[in-house]
């Protein structure tokens, strides 16, 4: 990750300009949030640089700004919580953005060759900075805080959800496709004594996760999900279909449909978007995960068509924002032994990517769904747990 430590000092927040102050207030109409004001959520703008960065780049600007050390906020999940709850973003319309949103409508991102630079972008960012940040089994992926307390707690409950409604049973095959570290397949394997399959395109991944997994009867492949042609009692994805893309689904359902036995069940976790309309966020895309993209509810049941019935749909968006600002604490407390090496725009980064996210799904921008899908349709119909 090519990124430079170029951080400015703070300064005493600026005076914005008459005509930026009249469209900055105007965007903010109705959030709560004002410029350079007292609340926790408000920011401090150090520069009226900011807003013409926000108003050429939206989100991107807006992101950069904060890598720049332009400007701050004490609560800056809180801060977007207003902000995206308040549909500022639906304001900004910036032209330097079009190619942004055409080429995720009218090219494919996500190819094979393509994929793999996610592993080397993102996710080989290095195992020990991940295994700072995340629960005991790695789980990089949304936790079910119904009946938790801590992230172990909250993550555990989530494979153990996965693990029953999929119906796990002694001996039976499980492919799971973009495994991560191996967390499913771990868990899975521990408590109910199957056999698992991990697709990953990050070698980093499968280095740690078969020291992780070592003993168990678990198997890592450094493999595209395209490529995999092994049929299995169960299939399972978490936290993966974000990064197929649209132009890929049909792909990767038949993929799925192809392993999966003619009684078994296929269980899709994956955050999603309310409005089909949306495009990526252009500060995610080029500085968090290069090809990206969440899908809309109706992308996936059109990629599903003829080739399953969907069985369940249980969606705990809300789960993601406690599992957002879980990661950002066990970040900052660790963060004094990666300083050195990452430096502070690397730390600004990362934070900003946390919490705007967290701060999106706590305004239910964005949702996270399970989905529970059988070949024919399960005969007296699939009795769902939560």
């Amino acid at each position: 990750m090519e990124l430079q430590d170029v951080s400015v000092a703070p300064q005493a927040a600026a005076p914005v300009g008459v005509s930026e102050k009249e469209i900055i207030d105007n965007l903010l109409q109705g959030t709560g949030v004002t410029i350079n004001g007292t609340n926790d959520w408000d920011p401090q703008f150090y520069s009226s640089e900011v807003i013409s960065r926000v108003l050429a780049k939206g989100n991107l600007g807006l992101g950069e700004a904060y890598m720049d050390n332009l400007w701050d906020v004490p609560k800056l999940d809180e801060f977007f919580y207003r902000v995206v709850k308040g549909g500022v973003e639906n304001r900004i319309k910036p032209a330097k953005l079009l190619w942004h949103s055409a080429r995720f409508k009218l090219l494919n991102l996500e190819t094979v060759k393509r994929a793999k630079r996610i592993g080397e972008f993102h996710y080989d960012l290095g195992n020990t900075f991940y295994q700072s940040m995340l629960d005991k089994y790695m789980a990089y992926s949304c936790g079910y805080w119904k009946d938790a307390a801590t992230l172990e707690q909250a993550q555990e409950a989530k494979l153990e959800l996965i693990c029953r409604k999929i119906g796990l049973e002694r001996g039976m095959r499980v492919l799971d496709i973009g495994c991560g570290w191996g967390s499913f397949m771990r868990y899975a394997a521990e408590r109910y004594g199957v056999e698992c399959v991990g697709l990953t395109v990050s070698a980093e991944q499968v280095k740690l996760g078969r020291d992780m997994c070592k003993g168990l009867p678990v198997e890592f492949r450094l493999k595209d999900y395209r490529k995999e042609t092994e049929v299995f009692d169960r299939v399972v994805s978490v936290g993966m279909c974000e990064h197929v893309g649209r132009k890929n689904y049909r792909t990767y359902m038949k993929k799925a449909c192809e392993c999966l036995k003619d009684d078994g069940l296929f269980l899709l976790h994956t955050i999603g978007k309310r409005l089909s309309t949306s495009m990526p966020d252009p500060f995610i895309s080029k500085y968090i995960f290069p090809v990206g993209q969440v899908p809309a509810l109706e992308w996936l049941t059109q990629a599903a068509e003829g080739l399953f019935v969907l069985e369940d749909l249980h969606n705990f968006g809300a789960d993601y924002d406690t599992t957002l600002m879980a990661w950002h604490e066990r970040f900052e407390e660790a963060w004094p032994q990666f300083k050195d090496e990452l430096g502070d725009r690397f730390y600004r980064m990362w934070r900003y990517y946390l919490l705007s996210c967290a701060g999106a799904f706590r305004a239910r921008d964005i949702q996270l769904w399970q989905m529970v899908f059988s070949k024919n349709g399960m005969g007296g119909g699939y009795c769902s747990c939560r």
